[in-house]
């Protein structure tokens, strides 16, 4: 997410504070032109960066428990100690700095070099697979997005120096989804942005990665996962970190080039493809995704109309009153909303018609962005578990 440029805020922490300053144990200030946060806890002060590493979450806002301090937006922990994300969705640690305390004051001085990771396994992964009594030789991750790309990082970063094989049905290595209906799609962010980390990192780090590999069945008596391709990836230990996938409209039209999803890169680049020669787009659902690409796409310029089934946007997560809020601050940016829409009349689909223009965009330039439902191995078409 684009993060906003703005003068550093609080005191000059060089210069000192009175430790009676701090507030329910912390403060913010500013070493230079670096905003950074002084944390009490217990006896030990510490000076870190003052944002989470993730979103630009302000961790003065977050929950202390010992030398964590846990982000108000999304949970990822950092220890004050190193600065080191200790928890997804962050990956970066955050800047430290040394303190001293002299006659009741806190001076913050120099910034700490942190210390390069050491992602690389210690010795070359196993050829066959460790007994069960012992530590696993091979692990096998399903799924590319960012949860089983953080697995996989934390399992290095903890020292695992067996083999880890990361199979992923997207065409590109794992990426920060979130941008994909933010900043990206808005176009506010380069595409470098995007990706966790560079196509480098997989090598140096002994991460065997594999995309555009579609999983067919698990095999659980042979420690096997099949692929479509005729595959077959053994394993000491599984996870299943495959995300959610988009909703589809079973309706006539769904499948027509100027319909679209979101969940991959490539879904997003098609959709700003899409958006260079578009005039309007009607967005499915009201939800955080939907809105999302709704203020994406009318930072683009374009005329967004959103059709949801419930009363209000957000009302089932947020409530009445803030699902109007968010409603009003949306339309004064131009959105236009139609509610309480259980489904389009049957006759229309997605053709254009006079009876269908309220309800759909049949025009070539009308982009349509759905919903998503969790993957769910058991559903029909879905991968098979053999017992």
């Amino acid at each position: 997410m684009a993060e906003q440029q703005a003068s550093p805020s609080g005191p000059d922490l060089t210069a000192g504070i009175a430790l009676s300053d701090l507030v329910n144990g912390r403060l913010v200030g500013h070493v230079g032109d670096e905003e950074v946060l002084v944390v009490q806890s217990g006896t030990d002060l510490f000076a870190v960066g003052a944002y989470c590493t993730h979103y630009h979450g302000p961790l003065a806002d977050g929950v202390v428990s010992g030398a964590i301090v846990h982000c108000p937006w999304h949970h990822a922990c950092f220890d004050l100690r190193s600065g080191e994300a200790l928890r997804a969705p962050a990956l970066s640690p955050v800047d430290c700095w040394n303190v001293e305390v002299r006659d009741s004051h806190l001076y913050v001085r120099e910034k700490r070099a942190q210390p390069a990771p050491s992602l690389a396994p210690k010795t070359l992964a196993p050829k066959t697979l460790a007994p069960k009594t012992s530590l696993p030789g091979r692990i096998v991750i399903i799924g590319g997005g960012a949860a089983g790309f953080a697995a996989a990082e934390m399992l290095r970063r903890r020292g695992f120096d067996g083999a880890i094989t990361m199979l992923s049905q997207d065409a590109a290595a794992p990426v920060d989804r979130p941008n994909l209906s933010k900043d990206y799609l808005a176009g506010g962010a380069p595409e470098d942005w995007v990706p966790l980390r560079p196509d480098s990192f997989y090598a140096e780090s002994g991460i065997e990665l594999h995309l555009n590999t579609e999983v067919v069945g698990i095999d659980v008596k042979t420690r096997e996962v099949a692929t479509a391709a005729g595959k077959k990836f053994a394993y000491d230990r599984l996870l299943l970190a495959t995300g959610a996938e988009a909703i589809r409209l079973p309706i006539p039209g769904a499948e027509a080039p100027h319909v679209h999803t979101l969940r991959t890169l490539a879904d997003c680049r098609a959709i700003i493809d899409n958006a260079k020669n578009a005039r309007r787009a009607v967005v499915i659902g009201a939800s955080f995704i939907g809105l999302e690409v709704a203020a994406a796409l009318r930072a683009r310029g374009i005329d967004i109309h959103v059709v949801a089934p419930e009363a209000r946007p957000m009302e089932r997560v947020l409530g009445a009153q803030m699902g109007d809020f968010v409603r009003a601050l949306h339309e004064e940016h131009g959105v236009v909303f139609t509610c309480r829409i259980r489904s389009p009349p049957s006759t229309t689909g997605m053709q254009r018609s006079k009876a269908a223009e309220r309800w759909t965009l049949t025009l070539w330039s009308w982009a349509w962005a759905c919903g998503r439902v969790w993957r769910q191995p058991s559903a029909p078409g879905s991968p098979s578990i053999a017992a």
